[in-house]
């Protein structure tokens, strides 16, 4: 049931003051200027609260989106360790530009405006962002709202599924040549870091990710079967490392002047938490002369290394801990040489 009301004001102009009671939801009024408006809201306020979007409009005015992030970042980032810190960070940059405005008034221009200013914005590190990292932080907004539908009741859609995706380039694959390696192994171990000549070691050899190395704990190291094995990985399955050859002596000879006091393979001073190697590695780097070099591109090192001594797309997966092969196909032309020889073999087999 609706009801238009005339009031006038003090200084004698005219309003209406509409009001909707529909059974088994609370009364909703609004005032307005002109007649035709309040018919206007009277009929489309009725229809929101039958179809049920109304209070789900209404939630979205009263909050805003530092709201939503802070409520997320305390309910639901803590059931994602692995991604805490990350989230954490991309989530507070939209805080800190669009964080003022309500849910409603977070639209999809609005997003598509600061998604173009994130991926043309400069980082503390004087570099812009690749086109995945803006997915990233696009990614973590959306998860943000796709919450705030379905278990908050904040809103009523996700206005970033109208946002398109920024276009991200091929996997890419920039590995040390073997003049490089020589200078970059030289210069680590010539670093001001105890540990850095062996993580670089322990990444090049095993393909390894750099925190899955860092947060290395000694319960993890068997020195006498060669293994590493690791429980947190980022796909979430346990993945063993062999440790072989210049790799697996490194390692002996590091556990003899372990730190006794922690179970970290590479602690910080604090003993409890990891060393950060960024300055010494970017030190490294640039000590060897080596351009256009990334520490994760250790890890392609190490996979186009396995793929030039003929290791198939499957081992190489294995080695990686991919779940598909399509994350290795990038490595696919180093390995043309085995795959040569593999049809020559089975040419041979057939033709004689």
């Amino acid at each position: 049931m609706a009801s238009i009301e005339i009031r006038q004001t003090q200084d004698k102009k005219i309003t209406y003051r509409a009001k909707v009671r529909l059974q088994g939801f609370p009364a909703q009024t609004a005032t307005f200027p002109r007649l035709t408006d309040a018919r206007k809201w009277v009929q489309q306020t009725e229809s929101a609260i039958r179809e049920g979007r109304y209070f789900k409009t209404t939630e979205a005015k009263k909050h805003t989106l530092s709201q939503a992030i802070d409520r997320y970042i305390e309910q639901v980032l803590p059931r994602k360790p692995k991604s805490f810190y990350d989230q954490a960070t991309q989530l507070n940059w939209w805080k800190e530009t669009i964080g003022s405005h309500t849910l409603a008034n977070v639209t999809s221009p609005l997003l598509a405006e600061q998604r173009d200013k994130l991926a043309n914005g400069i980082t503390v590190r004087g570099r812009k962002r690749s086109e995945a990292t803006v997915n990233r932080y696009m990614a973590a907004l959306s998860h943000l709202f796709t919450v705030a539908v379905k278990e908050w009741g904040w809103l009523e859609t996700n206005p970033l599924l109208k946002v398109s995706k920024m276009k991200e380039s091929r996997g890419r694959v920039r590995f040390l040549s073997d003049e490089e390696r020589i200078n970059l192994l030289k210069a680590c171990k010539e670093s001001e870091s105890h540990y850095l000549y062996l993580v670089v070691v322990l990444c090049l050899s095993t393909g390894a990710r750099k925190m899955e190395i860092m947060g290395l704990r000694w319960e993890h190291v068997d020195l006498e079967r060669g293994v590493i094995t690791l429980h947190e990985t980022k796909n979430g399955e346990r993945r063993v490392l062999p440790l072989t050859g210049h790799a697996l002596e490194s390692m002996k000879q590091h556990k003899k002047v372990r730190a006794l006091n922690t179970t970290l393979v590479f602690p910080s001073k604090n003993l409890t938490q990891p060393m950060d190697l960024r300055t010494p590695w970017e030190t490294a780097v640039k000590r060897a002369g080596i351009q256009d070099f990334r520490f994760h591109d250790l890890r392609h090192s190490a996979a186009s290394y396995l793929a030039m001594s003929g290791a198939s797309s499957a081992e190489i997966a294995v080695v990686l801990g991919h779940k598909t092969l399509q994350m290795v196909k990038r490595y696919a032309h180093l390995s043309e040489a085995h795959t040569a020889k593999v049809v020559e073999r089975m040419n041979m087999s057939i033709f004689g």
